[in-house]
């Protein structure tokens, strides 16, 4: 599975290493991801998501159910 956050939609980005040479190379900058288990309420099920930083703050600011409907509707949960 890909490496991007399922409440937020965070994917790696592409960047220069900059020498001070100022030569460039390639490089990625990663997403801080974390798999967490979360419990749903009003389902009364338990449920795996690939959460960033930014998505855990997301989820604890809107609540878990709020997050995952949203993330649905944007398409990054199926």
């Amino acid at each position: 599975m890909s490496k991007i956050c399922q409440i937020t939609g965070k994917k790696r980005l592409v960047g220069n290493n900059v020498s001070h040479a100022n030569n460039k190379t390639k490089r990625t900058f990663e997403v801080n991801l974390f798999s967490k288990k979360f419990f749903m309420p009003e389902a009364g099920e338990w449920i795996n998501l690939k959460v960033s930083a930014h998505g855990l703050k997301t989820i604890n600011k809107l609540g878990v159910d709020e997050a995952v409907r949203r993330a649905r509707k944007e398409g990054l949960i199926k």
